[in-house]
């Protein structure tokens, strides 16, 4: 089963300084149909003015997760933790049992746009830790990239629940697919571009979310970059 969550029927904020579109309840955006997909409880799509960004904050006993699709972020946390965030790199940190963060466009003159993704923990109270990744064009390009797993063996960031998140970039006419185990299912973002899935073409910012199938196949109508959860 397959079900399409389209751009324009997400959840939508602009604040001035951040323009935000959620695949989920979050914030002052509420719907009972759309309340997270299994352990992905928050994607959203966000654009940050350039010199602003989230004062700091609290979270707890969530799994977070960053991707910047252009310019950069600048986050740091409670842990001492401190970083720029790149096209390219995954930021993952577990709040656990409490931390503060924020996040800032650190640029004068460029916007941000990223996706942040939080995940439901498969343990409550963890303790808080922080991991960022550089993944290559190299690595990215022609198909799915393993960036994210609950797998601590697998060559990816940790996250503490039983999800794969895989990103790709895809030419125009490249196809990319990834089979999905007995009781799986997936949620298709695509952050840029377009691809064709199945009988359904999912332009930038379009969705799906897949249950009792074995496999996905995608081939790209132009450029694309796409992220992919293998969740429980």
């Amino acid at each position: 089963m397959i079900t399409i969550r389209r751009a324009e029927d997400r959840g939508h904020a602009d604040h001035g300084w951040l323009d935000a579109r959620h695949a989920f309840s979050f914030g002052h955006y509420f719907d009972a149909e759309h309340m997270g997909f299994r352990a992905l409880r928050v994607l959203n799509e966000d654009r940050v003015k350039p010199g602003q960004g989230f004062g700091t904050h609290p979270h707890d006993n969530m799994e977070i997760v960053t991707w910047v699709l252009a310019g950069a972020l600048e986050h740091k946390d409670s842990m001492g933790n401190g970083s720029i965030i790149r096209p390219g790199e995954v930021q993952r940190m577990t709040a656990g049992t409490g931390v503060t963060h924020s996040e800032f466009n650190p640029s004068d003159v460029e916007g941000v746009h990223l996706l942040q993704i939080w995940l439901l923990p498969e343990t409550q109270g963890l303790e808080p830790s922080w991991e960022q990744r550089r993944f290559e064009d190299h690595e990215l390009a022609g198909g799915l990239r393993l960036v994210a797993s609950g797998n601590a063996a697998d060559d990816a960031v940790r996250i503490h629940q039983d999800a794969r998140l895989y990103i790709g970039r895809l030419a125009a006419g490249e196809e990319a697919s990834l089979a999905l185990a007995p009781g799986r299912h997936a949620w298709v973002q695509v952050a840029r571009g377009a691809v064709a899935f199945g009988s359904e073409t999912l332009g930038a910012g379009d969705a799906a979310a897949v249950s009792d199938e074995t496999a996905l196949r995608l081939r790209s109508l132009e450029g694309a970059e796409v992220l992919v959860f293998d969740l429980a």
